[in-house]
């Protein structure tokens, strides 16, 4: 092969790739301005931060369960922490897992004693607001409910020290669901997709073919060792601070993450249900737990964390059917 037909085709690929470069440079720019503010491709999405290395004598272990997807269509408008015994608005649904005794009407101690879905026994009752595909219009309220494909429930410890046993009745709350209106502050919105985990966002992930959209509650973890619940329901179990300590007063707890995968098809629009007013921003995502798990059950939970061991209760046979 001459010089110069070697240089014609090094030419001619270079010029191949400048192409292929700016297709996809102007695919990923109409994706970003034609599907609005609120969704987002991962090459936009943030780098994980690196996990806090542990110090000696920290609570290391992780503790995983179940408690379903939700196959049961366990639904309703009810918020049994922020108001509790009362119906919310017809089109702000919340998806239940773990305790089978919430009804639109019911309050924290109506839940004693209920039957549950979780593997161990585990009577909390976990809930979130439900993700639906869009309407065909994109109306409002949006189309079906989606159920997970996965769901993944996860005690872990912290990492400068041992973890105590979360109390009986104790309430927790993860992220705003009036985060659009009131600036954000408190926001906690984590969403990726199944094939890029190393990378979040707080918008709606457009996902590549058959990877699944993920949803990610990380719960604070530092609790104030008095009070089962607050004023705005988040003063009384907070999140750590920078480097993974709990702030002066609090102590630390098992920190429950909850992942959920969704097999929502590509090119297809998705929300999660919000208030009035907040546009179901996914910045609104937001989840609550109310804590009735068996002490026995609660004493496995820390002694698995602060012995630095995973442990796996995922398989042990359901208290109903």
């Amino acid at each position: 092969m001459s010089m110069a037909s070697a240089g014609r085709r090094v030419i001619a690929f270079e010029a191949l790739l400048a192409v292929v470069l700016l297709v996809t440079a102007a695919a990923i720019y109409f994706v970003k301005n034609s599907w609005g503010p609120y969704y987002t491709t991962m090459d936009d999405a943030e780098a994980v931060p690196a996990a806090v290395r542990p110090v000696a004598g920290a609570s290391t272990g992780s503790y995983r369960w179940n408690c379903g997807r939700n196959e049961r269509g366990h639904r309703n408008t009810a918020n049994i922490v922020v108001t509790p015994g009362k119906p919310g608005p017809a089109h702000h649904l919340h998806d239940y897992i773990g305790n089978l005794g919430v009804q639109v009407d019911s309050t924290v101690a109506d839940l004693v004693g209920k039957p549950t879905t979780c593997s161990n026994g585990d009577a909390s009752t976990y809930y979130w607001a439900v993700l639906r595909l869009a309407g065909p219009s994109n109306n409002e309220h949006g189309g079906p409910v989606q159920v997970p494909v996965s769901l993944t429930m996860t005690y872990y410890g912290n990492p400068l020290g041992p973890v105590l046993p979360m109390p009986r009745l104790l309430r927790a709350a993860v992220g705003d669901a009036y985060a659009h209106t009131n600036g954000g502050a408190l926001a906690r919105s984590r969403w990726t997709c199944s094939d890029t985990p190393e990378r979040q966002t707080m918008k709606y992930p457009l996902c590549d073919d058959g990877a699944a959209v993920v949803r990610i509650f990380d719960f604070p973890s530092c609790w104030d060792g008095r009070q089962l619940d607050s004023a705005n329901h988040r003063q009384h179990v907070v999140f750590p601070v920078a480097g993974g300590g709990c702030p002066v007063g609090t102590f630390a707890v098992p920190r429950l993450q909850i992942t959920m995968a969704y097999a929502v098809p590509r090119g297809t629009r998705y929300q999660i249900d919000a208030f009035d007013e907040q546009d179901h921003d996914p910045a609104t995502d937001h989840g609550f737990l109310v804590n009735l798990m068996p002490e026995p059950v609660m004493a496995r939970v820390v002694k698995c964390l602060n012995s630095g061991r995973a442990c796996d209760d995922t398989a042990t046979k359901r208290s109903v059917p």
